[in-house]
């Protein structure tokens, strides 16, 4: 497998847990974002922006989904999931939840960094933590 990048949603996040269609939400989201961007400046800026298809599988049950490339010169493949994992805090055991976003091997450049962006778009809105490709960590919530 590829690399792979997590968003993972602390309890100052805006939500404690995601379903995959909340995923596909923020997607949708974004696309629509761009687009009235593209809009204002007379441009196509959301092929530009959003230069995919989403794509799911029968058999991913509901756990993940595929953006694939509309260039396959420029843009292959790039993955998003979401689960759980169990913690323990002082003697209690959590789960937190997170969204994975994975690069196959044979991921371009531009899917690494239109993975970045969404990954940085998803963890601002979700006001979770991002764990990125090359393992730094970003905080997108408020941090005492």
């Amino acid at each position: 497998m590829g690399q792979s990048a997590f968003i993972k949603l602390v309890p100052e996040s805006t939500v404690q847990q995601i379903t995959l269609k909340d995923l596909k939400d923020k997607i949708h989201h974004y696309i629509d974002m761009t687009s009235k961007t593209g809009k204002q400046l007379s441009w196509g800026y959301a092929d530009m922006a959003f230069p995919y298809t989403i794509v799911e599988k029968t058999e991913s049950e509901g756990t993940w989904f595929y953006l694939k490339g509309n260039d396959p010169k420029l843009y292959k493949y790039i993955i998003f999931g979401v689960g759980a994992q169990e913690l323990e805090e002082a003697g209690e055991k959590k789960q937190q939840h997170f969204i994975q976003v994975v690069l196959p091997e044979d991921g371009t450049h531009g899917d690494k960094g239109k993975a970045n962006e969404f990954c940085k778009y998803l963890a601002k809105e979700y006001k979770g933590e991002l764990h990125l490709f090359n393992g730094r960590v970003m905080y997108y919530y408020p941090r005492k």
